[in-house]
Order: C-alpha cells, then structure tokens, then sequence
C-alpha cells in the first residue's frame, strides 16, 4: 500500500540510477525488493507484524526519492526507444548521451537510486502517457527530492551573471520546472555548481535568487515558494511571454501545472487555439477578466484573445485608484449632484452583474457598453499597415484609437448600419465588497440572470434600505471610481448579434466626460464577443 500510494505521485518510468536501466513500475517495485532497504525492513515486518505504519512510509518515500532534470534540448536527444533495455552508463558517450549519463551519475552521487529526464522518461509516441505526463509534470516536480538544473552554456567557473544569460533562461517548459521543486541545483557545463555554491538548496541561495529574479521579472519570494493557481492570472503571462518552444503548442501546455488546470494535450491543433483554450479556461474558472487586458493581434480562437502570448509582454493596463482624500472629494461633489435612488440603482445592476462566461470560443462579458457615434480616419495619414482613427463616443472624451483594421467611416450625420461601441468590461474589485471572500465566488455563487440589466429590481447595496447613508456612500464612491480613465475594448457587432473586438497596437484609455450624468450614460449588459 505505501509503495503504490508513493509511485502514484511519482513518474511512470524513471532511471535506475545505480543500474543504468530504464525501469517502468513492475521493475521499479522489483528493484525496491531487491534493496537493502528493504531486506533491512523485512524482518521486522515478519517479527512485528503491527510495525508502525509511519516506519514503512518513511523507508518507501526515502527508497524512491526521485531526481528530476531541467535542461534545453539539443540536437538528438535519447528518446525511449534509444535506451530500452539498455544500461545507459554502456552507450558511447557523444552529444547528449554525455548529458544523460551525467545526470545519472550526479543524482547517484547525491543518493538517489531514481533520476527522470523528459527525453528518454516518456513514450512520446504513446498518446496517453504523453497527455498523463504534460498534465502531471509539474506535480513531478514539485514532489521530486532534487531538481538539477542543466546550463550547457554556461562554462566552468562563471561568475555570477551567467545564469541569467543562458539560453536555459529563454525556453519556455523551464519555467514551472524551477516554479515547481522546492529543491534545485544548478550545474555548469561540466557538471559543476554554479558559483561553487554546494549548500543542498540553491533555492536557498540569497544571490542566485536575485539573479534569476533579475532574469526572469519574477519575484524572488515567488521563485521560492511558488503556489499554482488563477491568482495574478496576467502576471503569469507575462513571465511565458519571452519564452519559445520547439513545438508550438507547448507554448501553452507548459503552463497548465502553473495555473493548475489539466486539459486535452492535441498537439496539431496550432498555437493559437491552444493557448486560446488556456485563456477561456482561466476566464471560466476565476472570472479574471486580465488575461484579455494584452496589445497586438486578435486570436482566431476568439478574438478578445491575443495571437501570441508576446501580447502579454507590455506591462497590463493599469487602473487609477483615488487616494482616499480624493474619493471623499469626489463624494462631496457628488452627493448634491447625483440623486441617491439613481445611483443606488446603478450599485445594484454592477452588484448583481453575471461573471463572465466562456465556453466553446464565446465569451459572454459583462461591461459598461458607450455607444460609438462617429468613427474618423486621421487625416494626412499615410496608408497602412495601420490606421490612426478619431473615435467619439458618446458620455467619453474623445479618442484616437490605432488599429491594422480597416474601419468604415460614419457620423451622426451620416450614420453606418454597423454598429460600434467601446465598453469597459466589469470589475467587481470596484465595488468595495466588505468581504474578500465576495471576490472569489464560483460561478455557481453567482446570480442566474442572464442578459441586459436595465429592467432588474432595485436592490440597495448589501441589502439595506435603498436611502441609507452607508449604502448611498458606496454608491457614491462607486460613481467615482467610474469616472476615473479605464481600459477600454472597442467592439464591432457582427450580423448574428454577437461582437467581435478590433485590436490596438497600444492601450485604450477612455474617461467620462461628466460623472454626475455618469448614471444615465452608461449600458449595462453583458455582450458576447467571438
């Protein structure tokens, strides 16, 4: 029972580090039979038959501690079917055979009968163990005793600096495999310790942490002690957003572990729709709308995705929050200005707005909808790749908006068919819910309604009397924070209904132009966008 419930949380194959030999499950469980350790822990199963069961479990987890690899691939890499069967130790050293064996031997050095290398550890061309292992790796990691870190470029004896500058540091399965262990060694090119360091723990290494946060824009707290999750979902982006795989898609199966999600691995199916099924996977299960806040292209997938997740390199857009002397400025100004019932109203439809939902490529948003009324190209423009465009809109301040699409031109006095608008998609953060656990709801927490809010009930904010003083506050303070600039998306609606975003090479920041009429403007509805 130990044995199994420890292998469970281990890879399916792994290397024999004393024997050389590539051993699936029955030759792993053989090899602990045939261990010291076990001959040790025999007899005194047979003469205490009600050994504690902790003894055992500390004997199998010691026994099958595993050593995990990261590395860059390079040229040939030993696949499986190159080392089946065979003692690796016996294969003429040349290439990565050298890497592979060294490897071994340094996991064996340290006192690991188990060492795993993604190369020749996983049957590439079993389908099931491949989607199994992409799913599980960074759990393999992050249970694994030690993870070595490879830097076939950097050579012996580098001074600091040198992490940050190899090629490792570009790649982008590196980052959960050092996000994951909470043990790691890195080695220079002749399997030496970077920077002589030889504590067990380079994690615990003041230096080569601030270095590889340096490297990387990743927090050294965070590179310590690293927890998946949606949390900081674009943040998360943002560090993959350098990054290149060999194979496209893997692009976006490299961060699955990160967020903990597992999905279908289909490789074929091309990078856009695998990171597009990533994203929608992120938006459905947190309701974090800041996986949409990139510049660049539109995604094929849908188009309030990026094409590539490049898009996530440039710092996400950034809210402006009133200190608080400025909001009660705001309030004051306000209260005289915006009757009460109205704005309560307007703190109901946000309160009770849907999450956002994706499914299938369609995402239904939830926003702040402002009409388009006129939509002007610059002139003196020079012609493509992009268009420079005056945007009004109504209840905003004017924009310049630049996009590669071509727009058709309208005004008010000559009108389009089409229909455009800018929304400012919801953020439930700017309601100031008392309690935090108010921001973390599933969908199924969530009210039922579906569409346009506009007809909805009157419901004062936390359920109190719609004209109490605490209520009409928030409301208030609501109202101000709406009337500070925000990211905006622009939208075209397409014959079904449904909206298409068109992408920026920049920001939209769009503000209000009067934050006492603010509750007449605004159209509150979720929309859905392909």
């Amino acid at each position: 029972m130990a044995i199994d419930t420890q292998l469970d949380n281990t890879p399916l194959r792994l290397l024999h580090t004393t024997t050389g030999f590539l051993c699936d499950r029955e030759a792993q469980i053989s090899a602990f039979k045939t261990s010291a350790e076990y001959k040790e822990l025999l007899p005194f199963i047979i003469k205490c038959p009600d050994l504690q069961t902790e003894r055992i479990k500390e004997v199998v987890e010691k026994y099958f501690r595993c050593a995990m690899l990261s590395h860059r691939w390079e040229g040939n890499e030993p696949l499986l079917q190159d080392i089946q069967g065979i003692v690796v130790y016996d294969l003429e050293a040349d290439g990565s055979i050298v890497k592979l064996q060294s490897f071994c031997k340094v996991a064996r050095d340290a006192g690991y009968h188990w060492a795993w290398i993604d190369s020749c550890c996983i049957d590439q061309h079993d389908n099931v163990e491949l989607q199994r292992s992409i799913n599980s790796m960074f759990a393999w990691y992050h249970d694994s005793a030690l993870t070595i870190v490879y830097l076939s470029d950097v050579p012996p004896s580098s001074k600091s600096g040198a992490l940050a500058k190899s090629v490792w540091n570009t790649r982008g399965w590196t980052v959960p495999e050092f996000l994951a262990p909470k043990v790691i060694r890195f080695y220079q090119q002749d399997w030496t310790l970077y920077l002589d360091d030889h504590s067990p723990n380079h994690k615990e290494s003041v230096e080569i942490m601030q270095e590889l946060e340096n490297a990387t824009g990743i927090d050294a707290r965070t590179l310590v002690a690293f927890q998946p999750g949606m949390k900081d979902a674009r943040e998360k982006l943002r560090w993959a957003s350098t990054r290149v795989t060999t194979v496209q898609e893997d692009i976006a199966y490299s961060l699955f572990g990160i967020f903990g999600v597992r999905l279908p691995i289909i490789y074929g199916e091309k990078k856009q729709n695998a990171v597009g099924r990533l994203l929608q996977e992120i938006v459905a299960q947190s309701g974090d709308i800041s996986a949409l806040d990139w510049v660049g292209k539109s995604s094929e997938f849908n188009s309030c995705l990026p094409a590539d997740i490049s898009s996530y390199e440039a710092p996400p857009c950034t809210p402006v929050f009133l200190s608080e002397d400025e909001i009660h400025t705001s309030v004051s100004s306000l209260r005289n200005a915006v009757p009460v019932e109205s704005a309560s109203n307007l703190y109901s439809l946000l309160v009770n707005m849907n999450p956002p939902r994706f499914a299938n490529c369609r995402l239904q948003l939830p926003c702040i909808v402002f009409r388009v009324v006129e939509v002007r190209q610059r002139r003196g423009q020079a012609q493509g790749p992009s268009f420079t465009y005056e945007v009004k809109v109504d209840g905003l301040y004017d924009l310049l908006i630049t996009t590669e699409d071509k727009l058709i031109q309208f005004s008010r006095a000559r009108p389009t068919r089409q229909t455009f608008v800018l929304v400012r998609p919801w953020d439930r953060c700017l309601l100031e819910l008392p309690d935090p656990a108010d921001e973390t709801q599933s969908e199924e927490d969530w009210f039922e309604s579906g569409s346009p809010l506009r007809d909805s009930p009157v419901r004062s904010p936390g359920g109190h009397d719609p004209f109490d003083s605490e209520s009409s506050e928030r409301a208030l303070r609501l109202i101000g924070r709406l009337g500070q600039p925000f990211g905006a998306f622009f939208l075209v609606q397409q014959r079904g209904g449904e909206y298409k975003r068109i992408a920026s090479d920049h920001d939209i920041i769009a503000q209000v132009q009067d934050m006492a009429a603010i509750h007449h403007t605004m159209d509150i509805r979720a929309l859905e966008i392909l």
